[in-house]
């Protein structure tokens, strides 16, 4: 009896840790988004994180004028210094960039402000 109780117990933590760790890890969608970089900030009191914006253009008005824009909010994880940098240049040139993204299930806190985690940036001809 108690062999068959440790033995569940057992099984319920290990279906609880992987699930766990599927939905901190696991990838819900990936794709690109193209646009011109807004901003990129380091935000956070205890858990650093990247954010950063991407205006995808908008609308325009029948004088020409726009009406509305339509801006993605994005993150980037502590660490990588390519796509960092690539972002940051990118600002910095005012160039049109696609930006690939895996969208995560869940948001936490302590990894980013958004779902949308950018793992590769590709600049865009003009």
């Amino acid at each position: 009896m108690k062999k068959k109780l440790l033995l569940g117990l057992g099984v319920i933590l290990l279906i609880g840790l992987l699930s766990g760790s599927y939905a901190v890890f696991g990838s819900y969608s990936d794709g690109y988004r193209a646009g011109t970089v807004m901003k990129l900030s380091k935000k956070g009191f205890v858990f650093k994180t990247l954010e950063g914006q991407l205006n995808m253009g908008g609308m325009a008005g029948s004088d020409g004028g726009d009406i509305a824009s339509s801006v993605w909010a994005f993150s980037v994880h502590r660490g990588n210094e390519q796509v960092v940098q690539a972002i940051e240049d990118a600002v910095d040139t005012g160039s049109r960039v696609k930006l690939y993204y895996k969208e995560k299930y869940y948001q936490f806190d302590w990894r980013g402000d958004t779902k949308y985690f950018v793992y590769k940036v590709e600049e865009v001809g003009n």
